[in-house]
């Protein structure tokens, strides 16, 4: 029996199966707005049979881009221009979900096919902030370090965005605090070199993270799914480990986080990645085992059997796709006939199904 088409229930919101697909930039906004590109992109991976459709990093503020061409959630028109989107996926009986995001020192950069480095405040860039002002690589831009106002700023701006959020229809949030991005800096030794009680230890330097999940746990309903992304390991030595994972996934859980859905890297330009297929998965293990709380596993997964051993042994509740549903939308429709799992398939597409 595989279990990679069995349900999965999180709070108010079943999962239909355990395949999600993963938040991926796609730096095709407009002031923050989502285009006919979104609804595309994001909605035939509805209808392709996953159970979870996670909305690219989207920026809390306009200052929390990673890019000019980044999407956003901090005012009520960019809300409201969601609802055609996230109403479609509903249609399609998949649950469509958004990453809460913060680009810290990586913001005010090209999107990959522009350029690279820092955009300069004369062709669209902004300030940056981070926990301490220490650029991530040459060409990126000076952060600003972030004072105890800023902070107080950032929280309540993860807040607003998870109410307006709600008002989009979106049915689960994913904070982003992965990858080098703004709560990733506050975690990292490599990144925080704050004295205060933001910085030093490893309780303060999860403190941010812990007061940003809080807020948000505590303006959205109960029955409502909150996950966190992030980065298991900086993959360098000196910086952010698994084991400082394990640690935070659990302060996460009793923030009231459900998943933690478990990336790594990021944060480290000259990290030594040990990249191959399911390489991030140990990490969901350990994290699942000694945190006790669900996890998602990514990282070149790709083929229908891989992800189903993934579930079947419990080495993550439910398994993330990126590249391998770019490359296929239709991906969980083949793994179900590879898997010889009877599910629904689009009316529309019923004469394919055989």
């Amino acid at each position: 029996m595989n279990k990679l088409f069995s349900p999965l229930q999180i709070r108010g919101v079943e999962l239909k199966n355990r395949i999600a697909v993963s938040p991926m930039c796609q730096y095709s906004s407009y002031n923050g707005m989502p285009t006919e590109w979104h609804l595309v992109h994001i909605g035939s991976r509805a209808v392709g049979g996953a159970a979870l459709v996670i909305q690219e990093a989207t920026a809390v503020s306009p200052e929390g881009r990673i890019s000019p061409d980044d999407a956003g959630i901090w005012s009520d028109m960019q809300a409201e221009a969601y609802k055609k989107i996230t109403a479609f996926i509903i249609l399609q009986n998949c649950i469509p979900g958004i990453q809460l995001a913060h680009a810290g020192r990586k913001g005010s950069t090209y999107s990959p096919w522009k350029g690279t480095g820092e955009v300069r405040k004369e062709d669209g860039g902004w300030q940056t902030f981070s926990p301490s002002p220490i650029h991530f690589t040459d060409n990126y831009p000076s952060p600003k370090e972030m004072d105890k106002g800023d902070i107080k700023k950032v929280v309540d701006d993860f807040c607003q965005a998870a109410l307006r959020s709600i008002k989009a229809s979106f049915k689960l949030i994913e904070l982003h605090m992965a990858h080098g991005y703004l709560v990733h800096e506050f975690l990292s030794p490599l990144s925080n070199l704050r004295n205060d009680e933001y910085g030093g230890s490893l309780e303060n330097r999860c403190r941010f993270a812990i007061e940003i999940a809080k807020g948000v746990r505590g303006v959205i309903p109960e029955d409502f799914p909150l996950f966190a992304r992030i980065s298991s390991s900086d993959w360098i030595e000196g910086g952010w480990s698994i084991e400082d994972s394990v640690l935070l996934s659990k302060k996460l859980k009793e923030a009231g986080v459900d998943l933690i859905d478990c990336s790594s890297g990021g944060n480290a330009p000259k990290a030594s990645i040990l990249a191959g297929p399911g390489y991030q998965i140990p990490f969901s293990e350990r994290i699942k085992q000694e945190a006790g709380i669900l996890t998602g596993g990514i990282g070149l997964i790709t083929s229908p059997e891989q992800a189903d051993q993934i579930i079947r042994t419990g080495q993550a509740d439910m398994v993330l796709l990126a590249r391998e549903i770019l490359r296929n939308p239709y991906w969980p429709l083949n793994a179900a006939k590879v898997l010889k799992a009877e599910i629904e398939w689009p009316k529309q597409y019923g004469r394919a199904k055989e």
